[in-house]
C-alpha cells in the first residue's frame, strides 16, 4: 500500500522518518519504566503501612538486592544490541536470534545462582557493613525471599530486550502493567495476612516481590508463545543447545554494561550516606528531590533504550550514518523532554516538594525549603543526565561497551565523588555541593559518552571496531 506521503511526491526527510521509527519505540518503553518503578513504590508503601522499622529494614534490603541486580543485569542488557544487530545484517536469519536469546538465558542461570548466594547471605553482610542488628536481621528475612525471584526478574529482561529489538516493545508495557496489580494484592496479603494467608511480614513482603518476578516472566512467556511475530523465532527450540561463542559475546557486552551502571549507582549511595551526615533535614529533602529526579528519568532511560536498538539495526547493516542519525535523534528528543522537566523543577519545586508530606511539621517544612533548592539544581542535573544515558546507550547500539565502563568510572569517582566531596565537606556547602558535585560529574559522562559516539559514527568505526579502540 503506498503512503499518503507517497501518492502526494513528497518525501520525509531522513531526520523526521528517524523520530517517528523513535517514538514508536520508545514511548512502551518509556512506560514500561514507570510502571517497573510503580511496582517499587507500592513496595515501598506497604512496607510504610507496616512499620518504621520494616522500612529501613526494606530500604537497606533493597541496596544489597539492588548490587546483585545490577551485576546479574549486564548480560541480559546485552540482548538488545546483540539481536538489533543481527536483524540490521540478515532480517530473516531467526536462527541466529534464537541462539543469542537461548545463551541470554543461560547467562541469567549462570549470574543468578552466585548473587542469589550473596542475597541468602544479606544478614551477615549487614551485620559486617556495621548496620543496627535488627534491621539487618529483618532485612536479611526479606533477601532471604528475593532470592527465590532474582533469576526470574532478569530472565524477564532478556524477552524484554527480545520484543523491543524485534519491534514489539508493547509487549513488556502489557506484562508490567498487570505486574502492578499483582504485586498489590500479593503484598497485601503476604505481608499482613489476609484472604486466609498468615502474617509474614519482611518475609511476605520479599516472597511477595518474587512471585511478581515469576509472575512477569511466565507472562511475559506466555506472549511471546502467543504473538504471531515473536512465536516465529521458536525461542525454546534446543534450548539446552550451547552455542559457546554467542555466550562468551554476551557476557563479553555484558559484565562491562553492569560495572558501568554500578558505578554511577555506587555513587548516588554513597552520596546519600554522605548527605545522612548533615542531619535528617537534608536526607529527607536530598530523598525526595532524588525521587522525583528518578521518575522523571524514565523517559530519557526509555529512549535510551529505544536508541539502542536503532543504533543496533543500522549498525547491523553497516550504516554509520543512519545509526549517527539514530542516536542524535534520540539525543534531541531526551533534551527536549527534560527541558520540560527541568523547567518544571526550576519554577515549581516548592509544590513538588509538598506532594511529598501531610500536614507539614516544622521539619518537613524546613525539607521542604531544602528540596527545592535541591530541585532547581536537577533542573540542570535532568539535561546533562538524558544526555549520558543516551549517550550511553546508543555507544551500545554499536556494541561499545567496555570503553563506556572505564569512561563511567572516570566520570563518577574521579570527577563527580571529588566534586562532590570538595563542594560538600570542603567548602562546607553540604547537600548543595553534594548536588551540583552530583550534576557535575554527569555533565562530565554526557560529554564523554556522545563525543565518543560522535567520533565512532563520523569515522565509520562501528561494531567489532568499537570494541577495539
Amino acid at each position: 500500500m503506498m503512503s499518503a506521503n507517497s501518492l502526494s511526491g513528497k518525501r520525509l526527510p531522513p531526520w523526521r522518518t528517524e523520530l517517528a521509527a523513535l517514538v514508536v519505540l520508545a514511548l512502551p518503553m518509556v512506560f514500561t519504566q514507570l510502571a517497573q518503578m510503580a511496582v517499587m513504590t507500592t513496595d515501598v508503601i506497604m512496607l510504610g503501612r507496616l512499620s518504621q522499622t520494616a522500612l529501613a529494614a526494606g530500604a537497606i534490603g533493597s541496596t544489597v538486592y539492588y548490587f546483585a541486580w545490577l551485576i546479574g543485569a549486564g548480560p541480559p542488557s546485552a540482548v538488545s544490541p546483540m539481536v538489533a544487530q543481527s536483524l540490521g545484517a540478515e532480517p530473516d536469519n531467526k536462527e541466529a536470534v534464537r541462539a543469542i536469546v537461548r545463551m541470554g538465558l543461560w547467562a541469567v542461570i549462570l549470574m543468578a545462582l552466585p548473587m542469589a548466594g550473596v542475597l541468602v547471605s544479606g544478614r551477615w553482610v549487614l551485620l559486617h557493613l556495621g548496620q543496627d542488628p535488627v534491621l539487618a536481621d529483618k532485612a536479611g528475612q526479606f533477601l532471604g525471599m528475593l532470592a527465590v525471584g532474582l533469576p526470574f526478574s532478569l530472565g524477564f529482561m532478556v524477552l524484554r530486550n527480545f520484543s523491543a529489538a524485534v519491534g514489539k516493545p508493547n509487549a513488556a508495557l502489557w506484562v508490567m502493567m498487570a505486574t502492578i496489580g499483582f504485586n498489590a494484592i500479593a503484598d497485601y496479603t503476604l505481608i499482613f495476612g489476609h484472604f486466609g494467608f498468615p502474617r509474614l511480614e519482611m518475609i511476605g513482603a520479599g516472597l511477595a516481590t518474587s512471585c511478581s518476578s515469576v509472575f512477569s516472566f511466565l507472562a511475559m512467556l506466555v506472549v511471546v508463545s502467543a504473538d504471531p511475530v515473536m512465536r516465529r523465532y521458536r525461542l525454546f527450540r534446543h534450548f539446552l543447545k550451547p552455542v559457546w561463542a554467542r555466550l562468551a559475546e554476551v557476557y563479553r557486552l555484558g559484565l562491562p554494561i553492569g560495572l558501568t551502571m554500578i558505578f554511577e549507582a555506587m555513587l548516588f549511595n554513597v552520596m546519600t550516606l554522605v548527605m545522612g551526615t548533615f542531619g535528617e533535614v537534608s536526607l529527607a529533602a536530598h530523598q525526595v528531590a532524588l525521587n522525583f529526579a528518578s521518575v522523571t528519568f524514565m523517559v530519557p532511560l526509555g529512549i535510551g533504550m529505544a536508541a539502542t536498538v536503532r543504533v543496533g539495526i543500522a549498525t547491523g547493516r553497516g550504516d554509520a550514518q543512519a545509526a549517527r542519525l539514530a542516536g542524535f535523534t534520540a539525543m534531541g528528543v531526551g533534551v527536549g523532554f527534560t527541558l520540560l522537566s527541568g523547567l518544571a523543577m526550576a519554577f515549581f519545586g516548592a509544590q513538588i516538594a509538598s506532594l511529598y508530606f501531610g500536614v507539614p511539621t516544622v521539619k518537613d517544612s524546613q525539607a521542604i525549603v531544602l528540596a527545592t533548592l535541591f530541585l532547581k539544581v536537577a533542573a540542570a542535573f535532568q539535561l546533562v543526565d538524558a544526555l549520558q544515558v543516551i549517550g550511553t546507550l546508543s555507544l551500545r547500539g554499536l556494541k561499545d561497551t567496555r570503553m563506556p565502563m572505564i569512561l563511567a568510572g572516570g566520570s563518577y569517582w574521579l570527577a563527580g565523588a571529588p566534586m562532590c566531596l570538595l563542594l560538600g565537606l570542603g567548602l562546607g556547602m553540604q547537600g548543595l555541593g553534594i548536588w551540583i558535585g552530583l550534576a557535575f560529574g554527569l555533565a562530565v559522562a554526557a560529554a564523554v559518552m556522545c563525543w565518543r559516539f560522535e567520533w565512532l559514527t563520523r569515522t565509520g568505526r562501528l561494531a567489532v571496531e568499537a570494541e577495539a579502540v
